[in-house]
């Protein structure tokens, strides 16, 4: 006697990784199991289209409202495991640059309408494998995935919600720029090419890690900033390319901080850029389709760091004032002493 198999039993199997073609073989199906059946071929059709970078006949577009069925055939496809796969490559980048610590940060893709994948809670960013990742809606119910979804999610979807560009998303804790960010401050401009072209970086004030406050207060930034420095937390960039591209952010803000601070350190200021050279480096920011509130400024206005406080001097006095400065201390010490011996006598 042939199996009887329901909608139930196929999902299932679908969200096992298994094969509901092969299981539906010799066995009876009820019709909302062919409906699922069908909606399983149609996201495996769609998944495949993906990869091979070809169209098939029109379907609809995968959103949290798609059935549980098309929901796991897609996140079990091939096209969703190379989005895990380069979910777990830039955790690896993360973690060997030290831009995390225990399981911090986390890093999500938009795949569709309303959902992303995005990586695990409680895993460190250095191990992940393809199938911790999670696939949620912009609300950030979890669809799919065995473990559980990042518990800062929601900043991520409000990044993607208020701007429709973001594809990716990348939070972490580089030192430098932590330190920029502990201290309320956005770091000085027109020094580094590579800064001005691809980064544009503002302040969001401190809330809650995971709270919607704090993806709110995020999000309210996203219009005109692709790098957010989070007061007394560290840094969320977006990407309208890739989430490999959100993480070079990372990579191009912490060394820009890191040879800020050191130049602080040198005892000589800055030569920064003319407003002239920083206009160049703007228009090609702008033909990138990348933001930043200094589009369509006047020169005059371009670098304005009237913010920065380094608080830090060279420490190597000018030569030959050394011995002049010990030499009016001496004295000093030596008349203070004269008084208290002639008090004493």
């Amino acid at each position: 006697m042939s199996n009887v198999l329901t909608a139930k039993d196929l999902e299932a199997i679908i969200s096992k990784g298994g094969d509901p073609n092969a299981a539906a073989k010799d066995a009876v199906l009820t019709p909302s199991a062919r409906d699922t059946l069908r909606d399983y071929a149609n996201a495996q059709r769609r998944a495949a289209s993906a990869v091979s970078g070809t169209t098939t006949s029109p379907t609809k577009p995968l959103t949290s409202k798609s059935s549980k069925a098309e929901l796991e055939a897609y996140f079990n496809s091939p096209a969703a495991h190379a989005l895990k796969e380069q979910l777990c490559d830039i955790g690896r980048r993360l973690w060997g640059r030290a831009y995390v610590d225990g399981n911090g940060g986390n890093i999500a893709i938009k795949v569709g309408e309303d959902i992303a994948i995005c990586t695990p809670t409680l895993v460190s960013k250095g191990f992940m494998k393809p199938e911790d990742m999670c696939l949620v809606d912009f609300e950030g119910n979890q669809l799919a995935g065995v473990k559980r979804r990042t518990s800062e999610i929601l900043m991520h979807l409000e990044i993607m919600k208020r701007q429709p560009k973001a594809v990716a998303t990348c939070h972490c804790h580089p030192p430098y720029s932590t330190g920029f960010a502990v201290a309320g401050l956005v770091p000085p401009t027109c020094m580094i090419p590579e800064y001005e072209v691809f980064a544009s970086v503002a302040v969001a004030p401190y809330r809650t890690p995971g709270t919607p406050e704090m993806g709110k207060l995020v999000a309210d930034l996203v219009d005109k900033h692709n790098t957010i420095l989070m007061a007394n937390h560290g840094v969320v960039s977006w990407s309208h390319n890739n989430v490999e591209d959100a993480y070079f952010k990372m990579e191009i803000l912490e060394a820009y901080c890191r040879t800020i601070l050191v130049t602080a350190q040198v005892g000589k200021p800055a030569q920064t850029m003319t407003a002239p050279q920083l206009q160049d480096l703007l228009k090609i920011k702008q033909s990138l389709g990348i933001p930043d509130p200094r589009h369509g400024l006047k020169e005059c206005e371009l670098c304005d760091n009237a913010e920065w406080r380094p608080g830090v001097a060279c420490a190597v006095p000018p030569k030959g004032e050394s011995a002049t400065l010990d030499a009016e201390a001496e004295r000093t010490v030596q008349a203070i002493t004269d008084q208290i011996l002639a008090q004493m006598k």
